[in-house]
């Protein structure tokens, strides 16, 4: 199947040859033919599987090319709803890249950056909107913002708007849209029946779609566990960094725990920053702009980066501390191994956190390597779910991630039986191009 094949304008296949996409994945596929028939949505897709593309090229589609009268409309007529500003930027450049043969006008409205460049956005008038809630409800108490004429609403990532705590300003926001002669499609990776309610309050029979299992991972990352002291736990990833050039995306659980370690790691000579929320707009586009670039090898993050970052061939994954809730540590990962590429995602376990890994690795339904690194075995050893202690696949490693040399064995097969309990997600947790689009 290739995009043409798919009935859009020449115009959108035109952007899409000249960023060298031809073929669809599975999810545009799927959503991209009910999309243009007008139909809603409900669309179940990991991140990192292309659906940025599966709804923005039937959007502009219908805005630019399928519209029966030109519209000098100053109010925007789509909303797209994201969750982070970060994904607001990506779905923002995305548009530009998709539409730019159309003239398509669109800007982003979300906070961390003053509101007052956005008021003279929409004052000058645009035609898809997206915006993350908390930023679109300012807009709304203040009237800078009409949304009586909006014909299409996008929820992107909406499980990771629902653990945020956005439902009482999505059902706010539904509050102010037309209710007649709307098409709603909303993806998310996981269909909570919080959003299966939801669904069925705003939407009219959608299409339902699920391309990937929920909870499932890529085939192409290999898991690792190092176990250690939690003590210890900076100087063993201080030994797994040291002398390494390649990019790494290190997964603190606090945002002071995720800028003591950036410190301490860029003081010894890995170029490293933090992102997390408490990060300025400006310093987070500059933190992840410098990685992308290469300008840093080191981005300690927390679970704000775990959707939404589109990093090209990002190599390694290190949890410094597990994610409290098991469906975190899949949407962590899921930096790596894109779009077919390989990936490997190390974490450093401590005994305090044997809880935690027994409830990965029954999400995952696969094994997991439990590998010692010599010189930093625990003095307690972490215990599997059966309750007898986790023995090592092989001999202690000498501390690289990829075996003997530096991150260049990232490939290596793992082998380690394991299972656990899931636990009730409590809070929040945010495409690649490699021949396919974001």
């Amino acid at each position: 199947m290739s995009f043409q094949t798919l009935g859009l304008a020449p115009a959108l296949l035109r952007a899409l040859n000249e960023q060298g996409y031809s073929e669809p994945t599975p999810i545009q596929a799927a959503a991209i033919p009910p999309a243009l028939e007008g139909r809603d949505l409900l669309a179940g897709a990991q991140t990192g599987t292309g659906k940025t593309a599966a709804f923005a090229l039937p959007l502009l589609e219908r805005l630019y090319v399928s519209a029966r009268q030109p519209t000098q409309a100053r109010a925007p007529r789509a909303l797209i709803l994201t969750p982070t500003r970060e994904l607001a930027a990506q779905i923002q450049d995305s548009m530009r890249a998709y539409g730019k043969h159309l003239g398509a006008r669109s800007t982003t409205v979300f906070g961390g950056v003053g509101i007052n460049p956005q008021i003279d956005a929409l004052r000058r008038g645009v035609d898809i909107l997206i915006a993350t809630p908390g930023r679109l409800i300012d807009h709304i108490q203040q009237r800078t913002v009409d949304l009586s004429r909006i014909e299409v609403l996008v929820l992107d990532e909406a499980d990771r708007m629902l653990d945020m705590g956005f439902l009482p300003s999505i059902k706010r926001i539904l509050g102010h849209l037309p209710r007649q002669n709307r098409i709603t499609w909303l993806f998310s990776a996981t269909f909570a029946p919080e959003i299966k309610a939801l669904a069925s309050e705003f939407m009219r029979t959608p299409v339902e779609i699920q391309i990937a299992k929920p909870n499932s991972v890529a085939a192409t990352v290999t898991h690792r566990v190092h176990p250690v002291d939690s003590a210890r736990k900076r100087d063993l990833l201080l030994h797994l960094l040291e002398n390494d050039a390649r990019q790494t995306l290190v997964f603190g659980r606090t945002k002071h725990g995720a800028d003591k370690l950036a410190k301490m790691l860029d003081k010894a000579g890995l170029r490293a920053a933090a992102i997390h929320g408490n990060k300025s707009q400006n310093q987070r586009t500059r933190a992840l702009a410098d990685f992308k670039s290469g300008k840093i090898h080191v981005l300690v993050a927390t679970d704000i980066a775990a959707r939404g970052l589109d990093i090209d061939q990002l190599p390694l994954v290190i949890n410094h501390d597990l994610p409290m809730v098991a469906e975190d540590y899949v949407h962590r990962i899921g930096r790596t191994g894109r779009a077919g590429a390989e990936g490997m995602a190390i974490s450093l376990v401590s005994h305090e956190e044997e809880g935690l890994l027994r409830d990965i690795r029954r999400l995952l339904k696969q094994d997991i390597e439990i590998a010692p690194i010599a010189g930093f075995e625990p003095s307690r050893p972490i215990r599997t779910d059966d309750g007898a202690s986790a023995r090592p696949t092989q001999k202690p490693r000498q501390g690289r991630p990829g075996g003997g040399n530096p991150r260049h064995a990232h490939a290596a097969k793992v082998a380690a039986p394991a299972k656990a309990g899931t636990r009730k997600r409590r809070r929040a947790r945010g495409d690649q191009r490699n021949s396919r689009p974001a």
